[in-house]
């Protein structure tokens, strides 16, 4: 289970036996089928965490459209959004490609809007005020988008200090998020298949090794590629499962190497 399914699994309680995402696929195209999901968004006032919650009906859905605006606006803040942090983005929640559409619909959108993500960060901390570890896993997941492109910056840093303090967050909170470390109280994850085996890979290959494999495979699995030289749908799907693996192994062997 990735970052998306930790959190919503740890914050509501959700068997997540499928696709994570789908959670924000369906909160996302029930508004768009109703109407709904462009109305605040650039040039048309009055989208805030309150009333998206309001016309989604619950905390999960406040929870899904606030990660995805506070990552976007994260992305924005220091300048053009670059593809490393869209990448860092999808690995973190772990969204499967066919919710992209809706996410991407309400990233670019929030990007690109006036409205400040402070509402969001605050209302994210009030609905989960007494969950601090699901908050702190958010923290968490917007430092490993600001370290995507490179050194987290002064514009980022401005950013995710003032996503903190609206949350609610203590010292030793952003800390851990910054580091990479493990929430007080966040549900273990179970360890799942050894990640060198994944990878293909011996236990003492060299970091190098390491991250050029993990690439590779990226490249050879990626639905877009595969989808680029025609093979089938299913296909397409088993590969999106793969990519999700060989990204979970990675990012388990870089925290255990602190890469």
């Amino acid at each position: 289970m990735g970052f998306w399914g930790k959190i919503i699994g740890g914050a509501v309680g959700f068997a997540m036996g499928g696709p994570a995402g789908a959670v924000l696929g369906s909160a996302l195209g029930h508004a768009a089928d109703e109407g709904t999901i462009g109305r605040g968004f650039p040039g048309l006032p009055g989208l805030d965490g309150a009333r998206i919650a309001a016309m989604l009906g619950s905390r999960e859905s406040l929870f899904a459209v606030s990660v995805v605006v506070l990552s976007a606006k994260l992305a924005k803040c220091d300048g053009p959004v670059k593809r490393e942090e869209i990448d860092a983005f999808k690995r973190a929640f772990r969204i499967p490609p066919e919710n992209m559409r809706e996410v991407a619909q309400l990233f670019d959108r929030a990007r690109d809007q006036a409205e400040g993500a402070e509402p969001y960060a605050e209302r994210l901390g009030a609905a989960f005020a007494e969950e601090r570890h699901v908050l702190e896993d958010v923290l968490g997941a917007l430092f490993r988008i600001a370290e995507a492109d490179g050194p987290v910056n002064r514009a980022e840093l401005a950013f995710l200090g003032g996503m903190h303090a609206r949350m609610g967050l203590d010292a030793a909170a952003w800390e851990r998020a910054r580091l990479g470390r493990p929430s007080p109280g966040a549900r273990l994850e179970q360890e799942g298949p050894d990640p060198y085996a994944v990878l293909g890979l011996p236990r003492n290959a060299t970091d190098q090794q390491v991250r050029d494999t993990w690439k590779g495979l990226m490249r050879e699995n990626h639905p877009d590629s595969m989808t680029a030289r025609g093979l089938p749908a299913e296909a397409v799907r088993r590969a999106a499962g793969k990519v999700a693996d060989i990204n979970a192994a990675w990012d388990r062997i870089k925290r255990e190497r602190k890469l």
